[in-house]
């Protein structure tokens, strides 16, 4: 693992110091991962949570942060809204088995109302988003997905910046940006991202649960036919092709 202390100027938001070396899998990731202190955020959060999944999936989807049962669990996506995805996922014909999820920040941001216990969700800030984006680029680089699905806004923002919108550019293949490095630049040409055809955004499966009786349908409905897109791009895909490539995996 590098050796920077953390806390040195200039890196108090910064996870790089605390990634481990560039041959390590995902096990070597997630275990670095679970001593990050690149930001605050790890202070009140019980512990890290890393992405996980199918390592050789086609499909990496990208969530927000996570929320409270998975910060007790230490596990993406095991609370109501990893329900609802799984189900979406099944529904737009993508095997929720061969998908690799993860989020774009690692520590369980939340805040509480005076005189309660309840943890009550805060969005993370770009500043958040962007110390732990090596972890993300890491697991891009593990991972080499074809497809990146950006769920609910902030997500997309951590990819595409801070304008974007969910409502204006979910459902349609957009153009993989490349995720900045931690000198700010981005490229989209290194091992981590060459391998990615595009991003589809959509909404938050969370927005689903939001929703009232008669919206709940309608929201869900506009998730799986956002996802149906990817489910489109795989079919269209030469699997046996791509195999046949003999594309490294760890």
């Amino acid at each position: 693992m590098a050796g920077t202390t953390a806390g040195a100027p200039g890196r108090d938001h910064d996870a790089t110091p605390y990634l481990p070396g560039r041959r390590a899998g995902l096990p070597g990731l997630r275990k670095a991962a679970a001593q990050c202190r690149g930001c605050p955020l790890y202070q009140d959060a019980t512990q890290t949570v890393f992405g996980e999944g199918d390592t050789t999936a086609r499909v990496l989807l990208i969530g927000e942060q996570p929320g409270d049962q998975e910060d007790r669990q230490g596990r993406p996506f095991v609370g109501p809204a990893g329900k609802v995805l799984r189900r979406a996922l099944a529904d737009a014909g993508i095997d929720p088995e061969r998908v690799y999820v993860t989020n774009a920040v690692k520590h369980f941001k939340f805040t509480r109302s005076e005189g309660r216990k309840r943890r009550i969700h805060k969005a993370p800030t770009l500043r958040e988003m962007t110390a732990c984006r090596p972890w993300l680029r890491a697991e891009l680089r593990v991972v080499a997905p074809e497809v990146v699905v950006a769920l609910g806004g902030t997500a997309g923002k951590a990819l595409l910046g801070s304008g974007f919108r969910v409502t204006e550019q979910r459902g349609a293949l957009l153009p993989w940006p490349g995720l900045a490095g931690s000198d700010g630049e981005g490229d989209g040409t290194g091992d981590a991202e060459q391998g990615i055809s595009g991003q589809v955004a959509t909404i938050h499966p969370s927005a689903v649960l939001r929703g009232d009786d008669v919206d709940r349908t309608r929201i869900y409905d506009g998730l799986v036919d956002d996802l149906r897109i990817v489910a489109r791009l795989m079919a269209d895909g030469d699997e046996p092709d791509r195999r046949a490539q003999g594309r490294t995996r760890s």
